[in-house]
């Protein structure tokens, strides 16, 4: 992977607390979403399927 545009989650809400982003370029061209912490960027991330992503987002949704 090189150098992709990170995308900090809408559920980041800036005070500090669990944030991660996201590789939205990368995952369109590869289906393989890279994620990261966004407060400490030098640490590695991880990259899982487009459709674990999904299911991520969506159970995040549910319990809105």
């Amino acid at each position: 992977m090189i150098d992709p545009e990170w995308i900090k989650s809408t559920y980041s809400n800036g005070s500090g607390g669990d944030c991660l982003e996201w590789a939205r370029g990368h995952a369109v061209a590869t289906g393989l979403v890279p994620i990261r912490d966004s407060k400490d960027t030098r640490l590695p991330g991880i990259t899982v399927s487009g459709s674990a992503w999904s299911a991520f987002v969506g159970s995040l949704k549910t319990q809105g």
